[in-house]
């Protein structure tokens, strides 16, 4: 008798998908070369809205999306806004905690840990006299973010440990802002 189980997902991922994914990349590098993109308006003040889509990826234009992910930013009134949304930094620490979660979540099912449980709080100190050129030496973004991860998962904490040190340097958010990454601004 086969005791062997048959196991298809693991923390909700496909097993099998993301072992095609792979081998898929490993076969064609190109593959893996993606470009998301976002669209924003301004509405009045310090509203705006970005519209997300679209984006190129696995050698071709991604068509399952049918309609726009909007997310409208804001500012509390503290801030001349009217809390419209969240502001662009909070969606900072948003696209942060998401991004880190994932990554975490895909390299455990790459490593057969179980995840039990996982959340996070993100915190991120700012000193607008950057923002507002009132201090030359006071940068414009966040001078440090803080990430507190609870997470249960079915290994040890060495494993834990290192899986959240590779998750770290493995997201791309977390990559990007860790690093200096070239921005271009350009008038059209």
């Amino acid at each position: 008798m086969n005791t062997q189980v048959n196991i298809k997902t693991r923390n909700g991922l496909d097993l099998i998908q993301m072992g095609q994914t792979i081998e898929a990349l490993k076969n064609d590098p190109g593959l893996a070369q993606f470009e998301f993109r976002a669209r924003n308006e301004w509405v009045d003040g310090g509203e705006n809205r970005s519209a997300i889509r679209g984006f190129y990826g696995a050698g071709a234009e991604d068509e399952s999306r049918h309609k726009d992910f909007v997310f409208t930013n804001g500012e509390p009134p503290v801030l001349l806004g009217k809390n419209e949304g969240a502001n662009p930094v909070e969606f900072l620490l948003h696209a942060l905690a998401g991004c880190v979660t994932t990554t975490t979540v895909l390299h455990a099912t790459a490593r057969g840990i179980t995840i039990r449980k996982l959340s996070t709080r993100l915190s991120g100190n700012i000193n607008l006299e950057g923002l507002l050129a009132l201090n030359d030496e006071a940068v414009a973004g966040y001078e440090n973010i803080r990430i507190l991860m609870d997470i249960e998962a079915d290994c040890s904490d060495e494993e834990l440990d290192d899986l959240l040190s590779f998750a770290r340097d493995h997201s791309p958010v977390c990559n990007t802002v860790c690093r200096p990454v070239p921005v271009t601004l350009e008038r059209v």
